[in-house]
């Protein structure tokens, strides 16, 4: 069994959740879950990261990266700019885990002009 599917299978348990509750919290199927936790299935690292953002940890710890399963405090509270809503890290994760702030901003910009467009619709 790989490290990722010991760690969310611990971690959901940790957190008192079944297998379908997870399913729902990420949007997914409970098989899909029970595949990721009997190595069946290799998740993205999006559907990683909803998992991780479920279960209160971090993609790192999931992945054996770290043995501190705690979360850091969000930190996109910088300058007047309202932190990005779960929708945008969402789509920010998506699209590159890897994306430099200023590519979330433009990442930002874009969901910005994505609303504007849906408004006018």
């Amino acid at each position: 069994m790989s490290v990722t599917s010991e760690r969310m299978k611990e971690q959901r348990k940790i957190k008192k959740l079944t297998q379908t509750s997870l399913a729902e919290l990420v949007n997914s199927s409970r098989s899909s879950i029970a595949q990721i936790e009997t190595d069946k299935y290799t998740p993205s690292y999006a559907m990683l990261s909803l998992i991780a953002n479920a279960l209160d940890t971090t993609v790192e710890y999931l992945q054996g990266k770290t043995d501190n399963s705690l979360k850091a405090p969000d930190v996109d509270d910088i300058g007047d700019e309202p932190p990005l809503t779960e929708g945008q890290k969402q789509v920010a994760y998506f699209i590159d885990p890897s994306a430099t702030p200023e590519e979330i901003e433009q990442i930002k910009k874009l969901v910005e002009i994505a609303k504007l467009s849906k408004r006018r619709l």
